[in-house]
């Protein structure tokens, strides 16, 4: 007899109840709490990309948070924080491209020209609120936060929602779901994984200073 298993239902919001913010020293607790939930992250504190792979091996659970940490602390913002009400929710990594070092030394990921760029490398959504559309909403996040910082193009290592992969391999997003964002894939190395890209326009940029 086959077992049946339930899945969390998605959580039910508005999306003018969801927030953003850079993580920053004053709210790395929140970091910390979104992190504590136990997931495929555990240990990765998002330093996958940033450091050399046999440094994160040895760093793996509290050396790649205090990693991290130290990168918040000399005021780099590492991602930004999803927040419903005041509860953090969700998490997504974005910065300039070459703070992710590794991505140069990927065969698969490394540079498509000489554009500079920033990068969405990851994200973490807390389990009530997957398959929520929140990932959708911490991508146009990104590339706001990224275009008020200078940002022309954003790119994204997302996977295909139908390559065969394991769990894991997602934390970069769903090709779907940046396709939703308006990124365009620009090359493709992988089978399974393109770079895709977006680009940002100056009346995007104006309009969100006339909200503010």
């Amino acid at each position: 007899m086959t077992k049946s298993i339930r899945s969390t239902p998605p959580a039910d919001f508005n999306e003018s109840e969801i927030s953003f913010a850079p993580v920053t020293p004053a709210n790395w607790p929140d970091l910390e709490s979104l992190f504590s939930e136990r997931g495929v992250q555990n240990g990765c504190w998002c330093m996958y990309w940033r450091v050399p792979r046999n440094e994160f091996s040895h760093n793996y659970g509290k050396g790649n948070e205090h990693s991290l940490k130290k990168i918040t602390d000399s005021d780099t913002v590492p991602g930004l924080l999803a927040y419903h009400v005041s509860k953090p929710v969700g998490w997504v990594s974005v910065a300039p491209r070459q703070d992710f070092g590794v991505l140069g030394r990927s065969p698969v990921l490394k540079p498509v020209d000489a554009e500079p760029v920033w990068s969405i490398v990851c994200f973490f959504v807390s389990k009530a609120y997957r398959r929520s559309g929140l990932s959708l909403l911490l991508i146009r996040a990104a590339v706001q936060y990224a275009a008020e910082h200078g940002a022309r193009i954003v790119e994204a290592y997302p996977i295909d929602p139908d390559a065969k992969s394991i769990e894991y391999e997602r934390y970069t997003g769903l090709t779907t779901t940046f396709i939703k964002a308006g990124f365009k894939e620009v090359l493709r190395r992988s089978d399974r994984r393109p770079i895709m890209r977006y680009s940002i326009h100056k009346d995007q940029i104006s309009s969100r200073k006339e909200k503010m």
